[in-house]
């Protein structure tokens, strides 16, 4: 049995689950499908195409759904998709996709999104990742599985976090940041592993070595980049590895890091 406040507006059209909380003076759209367990905020907007997944909870005065804040957008048919389990936190702000980047805005499981985060349009995040508040996603950003972005940093459109990624509080994202790589700074570059995120994550230690290999001979060897990260993806069987690899190969915007200067 779901429980919705007297003063909540659900437009016709809106499908809603099992056990459903609906706070006061929130509205729905009419084209929103919210997950069974799921709880609402009072004051909260959700519009558009939204799909929202099981047991997410949605906190006071988030907007989820209004158009995006691109000057390209028209009002074609376009969607947000959040996954189950997620926090979403006070005055978020969450915006669908538009034509040009695929129509969808897309959200994974189990993160949690503090106080003013914004996720802008055609973003694709996945699961477990933590965005602390004012983390600001400019469109097209991707993070991969186990990001975390802390307070007040924006992060520049079409760049990509890989998995496990962790950027310090206070950074301006520019540029792709390979998996379990820390980042840090304005602009943000490479500062090492994230090897409390690797601690975490893995129990293997020849996997955390071998990731720590990787990362030296990527960024700490003064080697051609991209020759390096070919050479790794012909010497392991390393599914981490290679990622990190295949990552750089693969990278648009380039990755941020400080070549060490030769000792005369």
């Amino acid at each position: 049995m779901s429980l919705i406040h007297k003063t909540a507006i659900i437009e016709d059209g809106a499908i809603i689950g099992q056990n459903v909380t609906v706070g006061a003076y929130t509205i729905i759209g009419k084209d929103v499908r919210i997950g069974d367990g799921t709880t609402i905020g009072s004051h909260t907007l959700i519009e558009g195409k939204t799909t929202i997944g099981k047991n997410n909870q949605i906190f006071s005065h988030a907007a989820l759904g209004s158009i995006p804040q691109d000057l390209k957008f028209y009002g074609e048919d376009v969607e947000l998709i959040i996954g189950d389990n997620n926090k979403i936190r006070e005055f978020t702000l969450f915006n669908p996709g538009t034509e040009g980047g695929g129509g969808k805005t897309i959200i994974g499981n189990n993160n949690l999104f503090m106080g003013y985060v914004h996720v802008a349009h055609d973003c694709i995040i996945g699961n477990n990742c933590i965005f602390a508040n004012v983390a600001t996603l400019a469109g097209h950003v991707e993070c991969d599985d186990y990001v975390v972005v802390g307070g007040l940093t924006p992060v520049h459109q079409f760049c990509k976090l890989g998995t496990s990624v962790m950027v310090g509080g206070g950074s301006v994202v520019t540029q792709d940041i390979p998996p379990f790589c820390l980042a840090e700074g304005n602009r943000a570059v490479l500062r090492g592993l994230n090897l409390t995120g690797l601690r975490r994550r893995f129990d293997d230690r020849t996997t955390i070595d071998e990731i720590k290999r990787a990362y030296k001979k990527l960024f700490a060897s003064n080697a051609p980049l991209m020759d390096s990260a070919k050479e790794i993806l012909d010497s392991t069987d390393n599914e981490y590895v290679r990622k990190m690899a295949e990552f750089v190969l693969n990278t648009k915007r380039g990755i941020p890091f400080e070549r060490r200067k030769e000792i005369e």
